[in-house]
């Protein structure tokens, strides 16, 4: 079932501030399965994606509280997974990457998304053109590349013109994902959503209600599937603007305290 048809998710409406949408994982954890964003959600936005700070507790925080969920705790990221590990040493957490075109699940295993001649050489054309316009970065993520104007914003016309152009070239095994002043191009295969329904389908996670949190319009197939699996779906960031996610919670530092006192 795709996003599109999934039924009973409710129409999209901006999601009332609501920090208490964690209690039912404190008194019921073996009820709940966590998925957790990263930029943007766990992290605060940089203006690099390279610039990202990890507070030195939040890797023991998750750990602890993976623990009180059983390992029904799972990181689904735009990011690679070989990006993800490093933020979060010495642990190794179930993870999504790619908006879900790999994904780690809890026994380790990986399964990496192919990467054609042809998109490998896109990659190089685009990060030849669209790298050279000052303050807009290209970042390679192997299966996937996205363009990050971020320091140019005045830019966000010629990076969505230049990344349709490419999404044409690179065919209809991809799509285009816009999220908060970047444009990628990742597999069409991939989402959030189905991630989430694929660790929902294995140990630990399986029998579970999921908690999806994120910030971002690519986060929106998490909520869905959250809502339409009876769930909880929780969008960081102020409130505003249509979304699926009932429930919202205005910081990444916010959320943050608010696993760290969960992990107590």
């Amino acid at each position: 079932m795709t996003y599109e048809e999934q039924p009973d998710q409710g129409e999209a409406q901006p999601a009332p501030p609501n920090e208490p949408a964690l209690t039912a994982l404190s008194l019921y954890p073996q009820e709940w399965a966590l998925f957790l964003d990263i930029d943007g959600t766990l992290l605060d936005l940089a203006e690099t994606p390279e610039a990202i700070v990890v507070p030195p507790s939040l890797p023991f925080a998750l750990q602890a509280l993976s623990r009180q969920l059983d390992g029904a705790l799972a990181l689904v990221t735009g990011r690679a997974v070989a990006f993800v590990d490093p933020l979060f040493a010495p642990f190794h957490f179930p993870v999504a990457g790619l908006h879900g075109a790999e994904r780690r699940d809890a026994a380790g295993r990986l399964r990496r998304a192919l990467i054609p001649p042809a998109f490998q050489e896109m990659k190089r054309v685009i990060a030849q053109e669209v790298g050279a316009w000052p303050g807009v970065l290209v970042e390679d993520k192997g299966a996937a590349v996205a363009v990050h104007y971020r320091l140019a914003p005045e830019r966000e016309g010629d990076v969505a013109e230049a990344m349709q152009r490419y999404l044409h070239e690179a065919g209809p095994d991809w799509i285009l994902q816009h999220g908060k002043l970047v444009v990628e191009i990742c597999p069409a295969h991939a989402s959030k959503g189905h991630a989430v329904e694929a660790f929902l389908g294995e140990p630990p996670f399986s029998g579970r209600r999921p908690l999806a949190i994120g910030d971002d319009v690519t986060d929106e197939t998490m909520f869905g599937v959250a809502n339409r699996l009876g769930g909880q779906s929780v969008r960081v960031g102020t409130p505003g603007g249509k979304t699926l996610a009932r429930a919202s919670i205005p910081s990444p530092a916010r959320l943050r305290e608010i696993l760290a006192a969960l992990a107590k």
